[in-house]
């Protein structure tokens, strides 16, 4: 083995040599031409090697443990705009009025608009149906015309068109309208010389990112269009050490056993290491990087068990997941080399469970401080995005289409990237109803405005005079407030400054990992986790499906009552010029009048009248009741629209 010599790319490849072959007499019977190297993951056989540790596989399981980088395909969103249609036959009775609306349909995806409004054999629509094409492109656009004839829905004709045909467009410029001829509408069509006409737009819009991932913890946001791209500002390394203490997920020849691969996803690049067979504590040392075009993106890390090999049951084996990480570039210090072992969380039906750790080295390298600044100036998403914005739903519908499309061409690759691996890295199952997942939404929000409800908390201490000290101090701070207000900007500066140098030693010294608090999962009983693993629609019944749908009533109507009350508020606030209430409106507009005056004619400066305000809001409690003033009362006497609520 000391022999053996050390190739690293990207010297050349070694030349052949011939090696006897001897007998067991040490007599020779002949030479055997090798080519024989030591070689590193660089090596372009590297991903073709044969692995020691897999040695119990044969067959074509083989290449289900073999390392694979895998790309993403181009995604493009695909916009129809369908304006109108033209001379429509319409079979059977010709005084009938039609009721016509056009469905579209590309691969598995189908869309259909609404129906016209002009009851015509000229209808009008004018509206955009939205698709993910995938390159290259395979598929056709079909657009079929229908006729809605009570509950029977008569074709009229329909139309092929081959994406290649459709406009490209990375810039927010007006897609010239083309007519289309529709044919194939049964007999009647068939007999005449013409045919009807379909007039669209339809184009490719590359000035678009396509979501296939969550709109906050995405690993790519650059545009479809190349041209749109900007230009790289450093380097992520990955290097994905090993695993340790990981749990028995299967059994083999009365055994229990565990068969992990890692698959890590940065943009349109998904590494996958090798299949480690037969160990709790897979050692992989392989070594990825990616090109880093924005700091605020986000590298995905999961780890599954390999169900493909010999010996597995089952007529469709699914690859299940052990745990699976998420790690924001921002949060790491450039060019520092994170060596950290992250714990592996998983949810199952039981409840929450700790799968064992994964090793990783971590290093994301930028060599122009400039340009990582100028990035965070930059718009995070493409200016189409801003220009001509997609509504929610339609940005949910069209990730829904995007990652069924890279399910179904990662499944095809070999070895293949099974869907439930992408969609589990994908997080496919986001919008399902979780209850766990609603309570701790709810308890990031009210952390989020904890700085605001602490200082109301505070500034009601004050008016409390519960310290006489701090009191003093308050008002005399805020008349300097009043008396120089060119202080007040260059003093919320500095405070600023001062909290950050001091949370400074507080900094995280770690990257961000599965938080289990933070998530609610230590504190979720059995039937919230029965409700959240729940399939879609349902397989419950009875008593139990009844009661999770009480429940669902009851927290729904917490926040209508909330919602309620919001807008209680907000119609009380327009009611101050609407006069429904003569009197309250009259006195408003009296006291805008009387502060016109006043505030004009310089009677009164504006500084003692905020002098005035300010002493009144914080006296002390012996100079008047808690009780609320007179604007107050006039305000809470404004009529609402919730007289008029059935």
């Amino acid at each position: 083995m000391s022999d053996i010599p050390t190739r690293v790319p990207p010297d050349s490849p070694l030349a052949p040599q011939w090696y006897k072959l001897e007998a067991e007499a040490n007599s020779s019977v002949g030479e055997l031409m090798l080519i024989l190297w030591f070689g590193t993951q660089a090596d372009e056989v590297f991903i073709d090697a044969w692995h020691s540790d897999v040695a119990s596989v044969s067959g074509d399981s083989i290449t289900n443990t073999r390392s694979k980088v895998y790309l993403s395909p181009r995604l493009w969103y695909l916009r129809v705009n369908i304006i109108e249609a033209q001379d429509l036959v319409v079979p059977g009775d010709k005084n009938r009025i039609p009721e016509v609306y056009v469905k579209a349909a590309l691969g598995n995806v189908k869309l259909r608009t609404r129906v016209s409004a002009d009851k015509s054999l000229n209808p009008r629509w004018n509206e955009d149906l939205m698709f993910v094409a995938a390159e290259p492109f395979y598929d056709h656009l079909v657009l079929t015309v229908v006729d809605k004839n009570n509950e029977e829905e008569i074709s009229l004709g329909r139309c092929m068109v081959h994406l290649s045909e459709a406009y490209i467009r990375w810039l927010p410029e007006p897609v010239s309208a083309k007519w289309y001829n529709v044919e194939g509408g049964g007999d009647v069509v068939e007999e005449l010389k013409f045919a009807s006409k379909l007039n669209m737009r339809i184009s490719l819009d590359g000035g678009y990112h396509v979501f296939d991932e969550s709109v906050d913890c995405s690993s790519d946001y650059r545009a479809t269009f190349k041209g749109l791209w900007p230009p790289a500002i450093g380097v992520l390394e990955l290097g994905i050490i090993g695993a340790s203490v990981l749990v028995p997920m299967k059994s083999r020849d009365g055994r229990e056993t565990t068969d992990a691969y890692c698959v890590a996803k940065y943009g349109p690049k998904w590494a996958r290491t090798r299949t480690v067979v037969n160990s709790f504590s897979p050692k992989w040392n392989e070594q990825y990087t990616w090109e880093v075009y924005d700091p605020y993106t986000v590298l995905f890390i999961g780890i599954f068990d390999n169900c493909h090999l010999n010996g597995e049951k089952g007529p469709n084996p699914k690859d299940p997941s052990i745990g699976k990480l998420r790690i924001r570039l921002s949060t790491l210090w450039t060019n520092r080399v994170y060596t950290y072992s992250y714990p592996l969380i998983a949810l199952q039906p039981s409840g929450v469970k700790k799968m064992g750790e994964i090793q990783l080295a971590l290093r994301f390298t930028s060599p122009s401080y400039t340009s990582l600044l100028a990035a965070y100036a930059r718009p995070l998403f493409p200016k189409m995005h801003y220009i001509h914005p997609l509504s929610v739903y339609q940005l949910d519908s069209l990730r829904q289409q995007a990652i069924g499309i890279l399910c179904s061409r990662l499944s095809s690759a070999e070895p293949p990237l099974r869907t439930e691996v992408t969609g589990c890295m994908l997080d496919a199952g986001y919008q399902l109803w979780s209850p766990r997942k609603a309570k701790a939404n709810t308890e990031r929000l009210i952390d989020a405005v904890h700085v605001i409800t602490e200082a109301w908390k505070w500034f009601d201490t004050i008016k409390k005079w519960n310290n006489p000290a701090a009191n003093v101090l308050v008002i005399v701070l805020y008349l300097i407030v009043v008396f120089y207000p060119s202080l007040v900007l260059p003093t919320l500066l500095i405070y600023c400054f001062l909290i950050g140098i001091w949370q400074y030693r507080k900094r995280p010294r770690d990257p961000t990992h599965v938080d289990i608090k933070l998530s609610l999962a230590d504190s979720t009983n059995a039937e919230e986790w029965d409700e959240e693993f729940d399939t879609f629609p349902s397989s419950k019944q009875g008593d139990v499906l009844r009661m999770r749908y009480d429940r669902l009533r009851s927290m729904a109507g917490k926040v209508m009552v909330m919602v309620g009350d919001l807008a209680t508020q907000g119609e009380r606030l327009t009611a101050l010029w609407s006069w429904q209430d003569p009197v309250a409106s009259a006195i408003f507009l009296a006291f805008c009048v009387m502060a016109a005056v006043v505030f004009c004619s310089g009677l009164v400066p504006s500084r003692c009248i905020l002098v005035m305000v300010g002493l009144f809001v914080m006296r002390p409690p012996s100079f008047g009741i808690d009780i609320p003033c007179a604007p107050q009362n006039v305000f809470g006497r404004l009529p609402t629209k919730t007289d008029c609520m059935l």
